[in-house]
């Protein structure tokens, strides 16, 4: 998929938003991309996934032993991300704010790990998750997500495959330009804090 097609998923399903949000990171942002509606239609949700699991380097598809996604966010494209890749795919929650597996999940010691998200903008959720696959005993070989909206400053610690680079500004809260601070703010993440 080109640019322009998968911009244009995202018009189409109307995930492409915009006003004033307080993304998951805590900055603030003109443009949020909600991909939970980008991928509520199961076809265009499989053609993402098959599309982002291109961008992954043969020689390490083929040493993906397991998908893990964090939830909420990761939970749809991850599961894609399986299927693409022939994989299982499991998913980590936060109930108690620190991401674990449940409902059974479970990683055999030094399995090789995709990590999937759909958003990736300053990486703190995704280095929180590779943590967590960290003390269940995988080893994350690499992180792939829809978008990375980090301007590519997001260091996550192993190699990183994008669908696509969007670079909409973001702002911290001491930061945010007065036309955008007169706009109500919306939080439209999975996140309560």
């Amino acid at each position: 998929m080109t640019e322009d097609e998968i911009l244009s998923e995202f018009r189409a399903s109307e995930a492409l938003l915009e006003g004033h949000f307080k993304l998951s990171s805590g900055r603030h942002s003109a443009h949020y991309l909600q991909c939970a509606r980008v991928l509520m239609n199961a076809e265009r949700a499989g053609s993402l996934a098959r599309a982002l699991a291109q961008t992954i380097p043969r020689e390490m598809r083929a040493a993906i032993d397991v998908v893990v996604s964090p939830a909420m966010g990761g939970l749809i494209i991850g599961h894609e991300m399986g299927r693409a890749l022939g994989k299982d795919a499991i998913f980590l929650e936060r109930p108690e704010g620190i991401f674990e597996l449940r409902r059974g999940f479970r990683l055999e010691p030094g399995q090789k790990v995709l990590m999937v998200e759909d958003v990736v903008t300053t990486g703190l959720s995704s280095r929180e998750a590779i943590a967590a696959v960290v003390r269940e005993g995988g080893e994350v070989i690499a992180e792939a997500s829809l978008v990375d909206r980090s301007n590519g400053s997001a260091d996550l610690g192993v190699p990183f495959f994008p669908l696509i680079a969007i670079n909409f500004p973001t702002y911290a809260e001491e930061d945010v330009p007065d036309d955008l601070a007169a706009i109500e703010l919306t939080k439209p993440g999975s996140r309560k804090s």
